[in-house]
């Protein structure tokens, strides 16, 4: 016996009824119980999200496998954690102590793409890039496309009602969700939705489980609309001398009845940013650079009509992109400014603050403020084109007096988008991070009723407990 088998079989013994029961069902290779790998599937990207130890970690790969593991744990009064690529940044995928992680990564296959219906029919671990390249060589779109989107799944969508770059024109991931297939918390498998393009029988349960993050049920097989793949789209970049002209901005270029497929925001501190890690040369003299992008079959004089709109808001400089390559070569920098925030200080808390388009000047100068007060680095990317703003709180988590400031300053700034009457969440969702302020947003009115509808699909509370509320 090697000592990867005999380590296996130490921790299954340890593990006892429960991993027994498991393997009952599932092939031996799906059930994972080496502490050294369970600890890897603890938790998602999100800081200052608590994550408890689980006890296994399994990997169906069929509906009938994910039945399997609901029965054993309602059997067993065990909680059980969804989980997808763990890319989330809510904690929504963290694990808690003794539960079991379901990682439905391996759950991967394109089982239809229909030109006819416009429909894909997809289980939960297919990852949005690979979902998006197979519809496109039928001449299809696939458009909600988060900053992950090379990594993330369908499934992890879902459960957070996702958004992407072209939501501004396309929409969020809810809209694209026609139908589901969802094991419930005691095993037993439903279907909601449609494959129609129209439908409206009962209750709108495929729109409930979209965003309840793995609360409600799990997800094992999506009916996914699809769009005509559009042209390719060209992009403009205007410079502004502060936020609250490039919210001018964005104002004017929607109030004037233009449908960009992409109006994206980038703060001074992102761009620098954005430069130190990979050299591009952004201007770093802006303020704030807004990026707008036109997919329509005359996109120069989109372009141009926008473009003015930027001047009379006092853009310093407006810069359309001559072609395809140079267009991509700027939405780079946008899906880059994530990740070069992290590196400023190695930690991250990301917000993802969600305001009227109307608001979206003084949530920016709001930041700003909040970010002079803590004595911190808080750079601004933003969806602009439909208020979704995610300030990113740069840290030192190994500075315990920084990171008490990086906690207060991200509690202050939902505190704004409140105030400016928006939400705590636009895309990322509630998990642990943002329990507290889910509570505020909705009153206790609301929050008994979603409660309610908790209880009546998860009356044991098994599935992801401690997230939402």
């Amino acid at each position: 016996m090697s000592r990867i088998e005999a380590r296996r079989d130490e921790h299954t013994v340890a593990a006892g009824p429960l991993v027994e029961r498991l393997l009952g069902g599932l092939p031996r290779e799906a059930v994972l119980t080496d502490p050294d790998i369970t600890a890897s599937y603890a938790h998602d990207m999100a800081s200052f999200c608590p994550a408890g130890s689980p006890a296994v970690v399994v990997l169906p790969r069929t509906v009938e496998q994910v039945q399997h593991v609901m029965r054993t744990a309602t059997a067993l009064r065990v909680p059980v954690v969804p989980q997808g690529a763990r890319t989330g940044l809510s904690g929504a995928a963290n694990a808690t102590d003794g539960c079991v992680v379901l990682s439905l990564t391996k759950m991967d296959r394109i089982l239809e793409i229909s030109p006819v219906d416009r429909i894909a029919v997809v289980e939960p671990g297919v990852v949005n890039a690979a979902l998006s390249r197979a519809v496109g060589e039928h001449g299809l779109f696939y458009p909600p496309d988060p900053s992950s989107w090379e990594t993330c799944t369908i499934g992890g969508n879902i459960g957070t009602a996702s958004g992407g770059l072209c939501c501004v024109k396309y929409g969020v991931t809810a809209e694209y969700v026609l139908g589901l297939d969802v094991v419930l918390a005691d095993g037993r498998l439903m279907s909601t939705g449609r494959r129609t393009a129209k439908g409206v029988a009962g209750y709108d349960l495929t729109r409930l489980f979209v965003g309840s993050e793995g609360s409600l049920g799990i997800v094992v097989r999506a009916v996914l609309a699809l769009r005509p793949k559009p042209p390719e789209q060209l992009v403009l970049a205007a410079e502004f001398s502060s936020g609250a002209a490039a919210g001018d901005a964005v104002c004017r270029i929607m109030a004037g009845g233009h449908v960009p497929s992409l109006l994206e925001l980038m703060d001074r501190t992102t761009v620098k940013a954005v430069n130190d890690l990979t050299r591009m040369g952004l201007p770093e003299s802006t303020e704030a650079l807004l990026l707008a992008a036109f997919d329509t079959t005359d996109p120069a004089a989109d372009l141009a009509a926008v473009g003015a709109l930027c001047e009379a808001a006092g853009a310093t400089q407006v810069v359309p992109a001559e072609d395809t390559a140079e267009s991509e070569l700027l939405l780079q920098a946008r899906r880059s400014s994530l990740v070069a925030l992290e590196a400023v200080k190695g930690t991250t808390m990301i917000d993802d603050v969600c305001v009227p388009r109307s608001r979206l000047g003084e949530l920016i100068d709001g930041v700003e403020r909040i970010a002079e007060k803590h004595r911190l680095t808080i750079g601004v990317v933003a969806h602009a084109g439909d208020g979704n703003t995610h300030p990113t709180v740069c840290f030192d988590a190994a500075d315990p007096e920084e990171s008490r400031r990086a906690r207060e300053s991200f509690d202050e700034i939902m505190a704004l988008g409140l105030e400016l009457g928006g939400t705590i969440t636009g895309e990322h969702g509630v998990g642990v991070l943002k329990k507290e302020w889910l509570a505020r947003e909705l009153g206790p009115v609301g929050l008994e009723m979603q409660r309610a509808v908790k209880n009546a699909f998860d009356p044991l509370g098994i599935l992801n407990p401690g997230k939402l509320f």
